[in-house]
């Protein structure tokens, strides 16, 4: 079988490299440069992608052997329908690994061209390294690379105001670009650079903090026969992810127009403030996940799929959303419910397999980030308790009834499945201690009052919360799991 670039055109050739991005890996091939070859083949932009190697090791060899070309297939549910999307991508013009050719890296701070610099290093990237020095080649953190990346262009165009560059960090971390830029400053300073060079960092440069939503799957290595008959061609760089995106900037709005993926139909939103769709995704999509998946797999289901084709468990998570959650945020009701809805899409993907245990991983921290402001919010608000948040809150303790056995801490299930309960182990001994010695009662208190737990709050201080709790970790240890749920939403 003939190889894409045997079959397909590239179209970055034809265009400037206005793009480098560090980090060759599969998120950001299915998510910026999909939205960048996007708005090339509508007419935005005309701009291709220079990738560099974060790491010594990546893919930058495979990626030019293929002149840059790639495949990219979207799955996901649209208007209630699976869907499945396959759209060759022709944005990336080449990658480079500065490890190898550090020459070619500071060739493009030399770029008339260079507009944009997108990064993805892992949530480790945007950290200080002590020891880092200018001369190095490259340094050893992102940050100090950037540092010296942007003392290059500084001395190459004297400082000129409009040659500062776009800055947009996907890694997985708050405030993203506030912190890459605030390091890359400490090292202008620890090096002793010159404090116009400083200045020009602050004034002509633009660091945005973003916020990122895209499930990618990655290779499909155990489906590439069909795949490939599919798309006529083989690619060793296929990626596959959601259909859903989102990427939202936090920035002023006439930055938009350096890189103008908002034109297109992809779901990215410029913004001021990237605070209310942060809280929107961790109480809705995270949020979501956390305040059902225990009570979903201790009812039985294994996967997020088999849960949301259970009607009893679709009417729990529209109860936690639409009932629960969404009055406790700020953002448009219509955009909130559109998002809930997005969801509830995402969650159904007959093409993501979601094991609920792996989404139980700490839940204990999980449950105070994502589950505990909307309860809070919502007493609040109402000035009553929020029922679907307290039976998930019941859920996630009785889930965490175990005992020791060979160095893990190991619950079960009511038909005899045991699975492995897997937090600090600070959480876990707390538990296993808790359920050896209490009954309901005490067990609901002392987790309640676990103020370490919850972010130096003292949940039994909420009025007949504790009781509530209770009372359905009681039902939970005496009733089917079903049968509680279907008590609670009739």
């Amino acid at each position: 079988m003939k190889k894409i670039n045997e079959v397909l055109t590239p179209q970055a050739p034809a265009f400037k490299e206005k793009v480098l991005q560090f980090g060759e890996g599969n998120f950001l091939r299915a998510f910026t440069d999909w939205m960048i070859d996007k708005a090339n083949r509508q007419g935005h932009f005309d701009g291709s992608i220079v990738l560099c190697q974060p790491i010594a090791k990546g893919m930058g060899e495979v990626i030019n052997s293929q002149d840059g070309m790639y495949t990219l297939i979207m799955r996901g549910i649209e208007d209630g329908k699976p869907v499945e999307k396959i759209e060759p991508n022709t944005s990336v013009s080449r990658c480079m690994n500065p490890y190898e050719d550090y020459e070619g890296l500071l060739a493009m701070a030399r770029s008339e061209d260079l507009k944009v610099v997108i990064s993805n290093t892992t949530e480790a990237g945007i950290s200080y390294k002590a020891g880092d020095k200018l001369t190095d080649r490259p340094a050893q953190s992102f940050p100090a690379k950037v540092c010296a990346f942007l003392y290059e262009r500084y001395q190459t165009f004297n400082g000129a105001t409009d040659k500062g560059l776009l800055f947009l960090p996907v890694e997985l971390i708050d405030n993203n670009g506030a912190n890459l830029l605030r390091i890359v400053l400490q090292y202008a300073e620890e090096w002793g650079l010159e404090e116009s060079f400083r200045t020009w960092i602050k004034d002509s440069n633009h660091f945005c903090s973003t916020l990122v939503d895209r499930i990618v799957t990655g290779y499909p290595g155990d489906e590439l026969e069909y795949l490939y008959s599919e798309m006529g061609y083989e690619d060793k760089c296929l990626v596959t992810s959601e259909v859903f995106n989102l990427w939202v900037i936090e920035g002023k709005k006439e930055w938009a127009e350096i890189l103008p993926i908002h034109k297109t139909d992809a779901n990215v939103i410029w913004t001021e403030d990237v605070t209310p769709y942060k809280k929107r995704k961790v109480r809705i999509l995270n949020g979501g996940h956390t305040a059902t998946v225990l009570a979903a797999y201790l009812a039985g289901h294994n996967i997020v799929l088999e849960m949301m084709n259970d009607p009893l468990f679709e009417k729990f998570l529209d109860q936690l959303l639409y009932g629960e959650i969404i009055p406790t945020l700020d953002l448009p009701k219509a955009d909130l419910e559109q998002f809930a809805s997005d969801v509830k899409d995402r969650f159904r993907n007959p093409y993501i397999k979601h094991k609920l245990l792996d989404i139980s991983l700490n839940s204990c921290s999980k449950w105070c980030a994502r589950c505990m402001p909307s309860l809070l919010g919502y007493v609040k608000e109402k000035g009553q308790l929020p029922r679907a948040l307290a039976f998930s809150l019941a859920a996630f303790i009785r889930f965490y009834k175990g005992k020791m056995e060979d160095g893990s801490y190991v619950g079960s299930r009511a038909d005899g499945t045991t699975y492995t309960i897997k937090d600090d182990s600070d959480v876990l001994e707390f538990f296993a201690k808790l359920w050896a010695e209490n009954d309901v009662n005490g067990i609901a208190e002392a987790v309640l009052s676990n103020s370490a737990f919850w972010d130096g709050t003292d949940l039994n201080a909420i009025e007949g919360l504790t009781d509530l709790v209770a009372s359905y970790l009681k039902e939970l240890e005496e009733k089917d799991v079903k049968e509680v749920l279907t008590s609670l939403l009739a």
